[in-house]
């Protein structure tokens, strides 16, 4: 991929599956419900995968009286809310405070024994849970959700856990707006494997073997091809291995290596 001082960003993709073509139906139809109803509507909480899809169905729709809300700003899964001219209501979104009995455990753990609570995965939004030796953790969730985790959860992990309702405002803003360090590397070429490798700090040839065995997602979307292009704002997601965001695309070395920023997800 040719390289200038203005990076490229990386343009919208259809809809791939039945899933994601579902995602746009649903989105239209909502439109069309608050447009026909004047009240607001919403989905369940969406990957940053499934927004961009809802941004393509309201721009199909011709809908431009919405927005997305996770709680927080910064937050990852929101909803899509559409609002028409002088609509009501406001979607159920909820904060749930989490203590634990000791040291609380880490997010795959506390989201596991949500789920496994029967909650589906669309009802919780943003896991936030303080640094250790923090005893406690914030769950942004549909109220129904939220109130079966109020009363339900005990556990998590192997730590004990106790739960109620919060205010979002309660969020500790540290949490919200999370500090993470920046990575700057040089890169060959943006592409995949490439930077990848500079991101994990293994061999190009490594790189590929895990793009081979279908571990890298860019933006949520599974990439099989180590050619694959890198653009600012992607989001890598190594399955056992972590999440990274390419911040910035920089200039070139005095080696014509291309500079690059990354940080890594908490």
């Amino acid at each position: 991929m040719a390289y200038s001082s203005e990076p490229a960003t990386r343009g919208f993709i259809p809809p791939r599956d039945d899933h994601e073509r579902l995602v746009m139906r649903r989105a239209e139809e909502l439109a069309r419900a608050a447009e026909s109803s004047g009240r607001v509507r919403w989905t369940s909480f969406l990957s940053d995968r499934e927004q961009d899809l809802c941004v393509a169905a309201m721009n199909r729709a011709g809908c431009a009286c919405y927005g997305f809300e996770g709680g927080f700003e910064q937050a990852e899964r929101k909803l899509l809310c559409i609002r028409p001219a002088g609509a009501y209501g406001e979607p159920p979104l909820c904060c749930v405070r989490v203590e634990f009995g000791q040291p609380g455990p880490g997010h795959r753990d506390l989201l596991g024994s949500i789920l496994g609570l029967g909650i589906k995965r669309e009802s919780i939004g943003d896991i936030l849970i303080e640094a250790a030796p923090a005893q406690q953790a914030y769950v942004c969730a549909l109220e129904p959700a939220a109130r079966l985790i109020c009363q339900e959860l005990t556990s998590a992990g192997r730590v004990s856990a106790r739960a109620e309702m919060a205010q979002l405002a309660d969020i500790p803003q540290e949490l919200c707006a999370p500090q993470r360090e920046s990575h700057t590397v040089t890169v060959a070429s943006l592409r995949a494997d490439s930077v990848l490798a500079a991101m994990l700090h293994i061999s190009r040839g490594q790189a590929c073997d895990l793009i081979r065995a279908g571990r890298l997602e860019i933006n949520h979307i599974p990439v099989s091809a180590a050619h694959t292009d890198v653009y600012e704002g992607d989001v890598f997601t190594v399955r056992g291995m972590g999440r990274f965001c390419v911040q910035q695309l920089g200039g070139k070395s005095r080696k014509d290596r291309l500079f690059l920023t990354f940080f890594q997800y908490g």
